[in-house]
């Protein structure tokens, strides 16, 4: 079978090696860059939670993979199998050998539906949904608008996770709906988050707290789904004490939405560009991998501990762009990622606490507090989720356009 040869191969045809294909071509106009995704669609993932509160309608969110994918960029219909660093080339599924100068690798992650006994087989039905898959949206807000009483219970898994805000942004827009229509004072909402704090960047729990308390919610940490009976709507959870002791509890529901734990794909666990956990395995400065100098790593798939956000890969493009031009000329990677990432909190219909971020938790806003201050409910904010951001992500990112991410170029290559 014959061996296709490229300046640049990109696993992953989602939102960072797309971005990165554009901001490449945005450099260099006639590189020739190969994607290699069997998606035959493109989605824009951070709607669905707009999907879920019944914003936007299911379409909004999925393109026709081929309308995203820039011109002039050769696209290899077919998953990656394996990967052969040593001689720079990626074997497809069907056992095309595509070889490389630089290699980028942007997979995503895998959403483990199957680690939650029960989850699967009642997805979709039995008040069970969940935001995070494209077909199941929609039938969180079915529940929403049918649920008049009873329990509501949403949850989150240990970390790592896609956009650890998600599953509270699907509550309190859940809870806003119930507020509206008279309702929330006869359904019991409960949050049950593996977690040890309500979310990880302290500076904007005091604005979630007030919506917890305003919504009435019952907020249970360290609580850990770990099977769900649809048929008989009974959830089972591990619950972690104060002294580290486990014991296990059921709690009945009318309506469930998950958050499934997430991992990393298994084409990419299985190979040499992974860590111990199954991660890319790159600096989380340049994204430069660390032990082959030609291959870097973005998005979901890696273990730079940033946010895994559609905001992350839109800063995390440009870095890879600048670092991989300049591998290709025999240089050393000089643009740096500052671990940025945004999680819209829609915390009601109408308003969003805008948490933006980097690196150790550090607060770093792109406006100025006079027009969005972050840490505070704001209606500007919500415009900005609703109306901008997914232009900015289909007519910007996409196309190479680096609105307020463009990188910051060191005078000197980091030391390692």
């Amino acid at each position: 079978m014959q061996n296709f040869q490229h300046d640049v191969v990109i696993v992953g045809a989602g939102a960072g090696g797309v971005a990165v294909a554009a901001s490449l071509l945005k450099r260099r106009a006639n590189l020739n860059i190969a994607l290699i995704d069997p998606a035959t669609e493109h989605s824009y993932q951070p709607g669905w939670t707009l999907v879920g509160g019944g914003v936007f309608k299911q379409s909004q969110t999925r393109r026709p993979m081929s309308s995203v994918i820039p011109n002039g960029v050769k696209h290899y219909s077919e998953a990656a199998d394996t990967f052969q660093p040593d001689e720079n080339s990626v074997t497809l599924a069907n056992g095309q050998v595509i070889s490389y100068k630089a290699l980028v690798v942007s997979p995503g992650l895998k959403l483990n539906w199957e680690a939650i006994p029960g989850l699967k087989e009642t997805l979709g039905k039995n008040g069970v949904t969940s935001n995070y898959q494209w077909e199941t949206a929609p039938y969180t807000w079915q529940n929403v608008q049918q649920l008049k009483k009873g329990k509501a219970i949403f949850t989150q898994p240990p970390m790592p996770i896609k956009c650890a805000g998600a599953p509270q942004k699907a509550m309190y827009l859940s809870c806003s709906e119930w507020l509206s229509q008279g309702v929330l004072g006869d359904i019991d909402v409960e949050f049950c988050n593996a977690g040890g704090v309500l979310f990880g960047v302290a500076d904007y729990v005091p604005a979630l707290m007030s919506y917890i308390e305003k919504y009435r919610i019952q907020l249970n940490l360290n609580q850990t789904l770990i099977a769900v009976d649809g048929e008989q709507q009974v959830a089972t959870f591990e619950v972690t004490n104060a002294q580290g002791e486990k014991e296990q509890i059921e709690k009945s529901f009318d309506m469930l939405h998950v958050c499934p734990p997430q991992c990393a794909l298994d084409f990419i666990k299985h190979s040499p560009l992974a860590d111990d956990a199954g991660w890319v395995d790159v600096y989380p400065d340049t994204l430069q991998h660390k032990k082959y100098n030609n291959v870097f790593g973005l998005g979901d798939g890696t273990n730079t501990p940033n946010a895994k956000t559609a905001a992350a890969a839109r800063a995390q493009a440009p870095v890879v762009a600048e670092n991989v031009l300049s591998v290709l000329v025999q240089q050393s990677p000089r643009a740096l990622y500052d671990g940025y990432g945004s999680c819209p909190l829609t915390v009601e219909r109408g308003k969003i606490v805008l948490a933006e971020f980097v690196y150790g938790g550090k607060v770093k806003p792109s406006f100025p507090n006079w027009l969005i201050d972050g840490t505070k409910p704001s209606y500007l904010a919500w415009l900005l989720k609703e109306k901008s951001l997914p232009w900015v992500y289909w007519e910007g990112m996409l196309k190479g356009r680096e609105w307020l991410v463009s990188p910051v170029i060191s005078n000197t290559p980091p030391a390692r």
